[in-house]
């Protein structure tokens, strides 16, 4: 059994009418801009724990059309529960850009208040769940939101993001079982990146695909271009309007590859060659789409130019201003346990206050 790759960009520059979203040149170009910030996002990222600045990054380069498509596609009331690697998308369904670069820094600017690794980033006013560095245990947990959801009536979604090594889990099965029994408003979208951190694909399953397997479980799957980001959209747009009409849940599959390491403590060099990295960076996202646009008149190389540059004067704002942010006070330590203080975390609190005489 083999499922079709839903393709909208097609090699000659045209676009399959089935899959085309209708964007008109403004939306066009907002996602153009998306992609190529988030880019420039990694890239500082990188700079910055090299430079000991920051203690851990996990990047999303070559994935930029998977990511922002699937986050623009959600919409305000929707759940997203992801992995280490959706920033893009949690910032296109809301989450600030201070928050995301104030977690990494782990200092007052960072919401979690340096409780949570970095990378590890979430808002319960944009329903972002909190990122969990197990894999998958974030797709149980999904189906129970989405399961409350339709009990309570709640014509929203909830999107799970894995990649295809969290397919190989325990918690993928439990999800996909009782969301297929129960027809939770699910979208699991899988990022098959290619590798697990070391272990390719080839060796992750048996079966030709991951979005094969929901068949098994009683519902929908589909496999897209994880670098075309129109058709990610429509396809991951779609599965989110069968969600919420109370078709059940769909599982899509987005091939891409991780042109980057698996994060700033790996070395890809030592699993895969050169040879394979350059075959996938003539399939960059953002040069594809970029390509499309400007054979559709909607970019010229100066504006493609001053988009990048913006974005990098953007990201670099926001890393000024949240490095420079003090210090987590260190009487906070103690917050946010109860709804009410007790008199015990109180009293210590005032201890932690009391300033140390030398």
């Amino acid at each position: 059994m083999e499922l079709p790759l839903l393709v909208a960009l097609r090699d000659d520059g045209s676009v399959d009418p089935d899959l085309d979203p209708g964007f008109d040149g403004d939306t066009l170009l907002f996602l153009f801009n998306k992609m190529v910030f988030l880019r420039a996002l990694d890239e500082k990222a990188q700079h910055l724990q090299r430079a000991g600045r920051i203690g851990f990054y996990i990047g999303a380069a070559g994935q930029e059309a998977a990511e922002i498509g699937s986050g623009f596609a959600l919409r305000k009331g929707d759940w997203m529960f992801p992995s280490y690697r959706e920033h893009g998308a949690a910032l296109m369904h809301g989450y600030p850009l201070s928050s995301l670069v104030g977690q990494l820094f782990g200092n007052s600017a960072d919401a979690t208040k340096g409780r949570q690794m970095p990378n590890h980033w979430c808002d319960r006013s944009a329903r972002v769940v909190s990122v969990s560095s197990p894999v998958a245990t974030q797709l149980p947990q999904a189906v129970g939101v989405a399961y409350a959801a339709k009990l309570g009536g709640e014509k929203s979604a909830v999107i799970a993001y894995f990649g295809d090594g969290g397919s190989s889990t325990g918690e993928f099965h439990v999800a996909m079982n009782f969301a297929g029994v129960f027809k939770t408003p699910n979208v699991f979208f899988c990022s098959n990146n290619q590798y697990a951190i070391s272990l390719p694909f080839a060796k992750q399953t048996a079966a030709g695909s991951i979005a094969v397997k929901a068949a098994a479980y009683g519902f929908q799957g589909v496999r897209v271009d994880g670098n075309d980001i129109l058709a990610v959209v429509r396809v991951t747009r779609d599965a989110l309007e069968r969600a919420r009409a109370g078709e059940g849940p769909t599982l899509v599959e987005a091939l891409t590859y991780r042109m980057g390491a698996h994060s700033t403590s790996d070395d890809p060099t030592h699993y895969r060659s050169e040879e394979e990295v350059e075959a996938w960076r003539r399939k960059d996202p953002i040069r594809r789409f970029a390509a499309y646009l400007k054979k559709e008149g909607v970019l010229t190389d100066q504006a493609e130019a001053a988009v990048a540059e913006e974005a990098r004067e953007e990201v670099q704002r926001a890393v000024a201003a949240c490095e420079a942010a003090p210090p987590v006070p260190p009487e906070s330590l103690v917050e946010d346990v109860y709804a009410e203080m007790p008199w015990h975390l109180k009293e210590q609190q005032e201890w932690i206050r009391i300033p140390v005489k030398g």
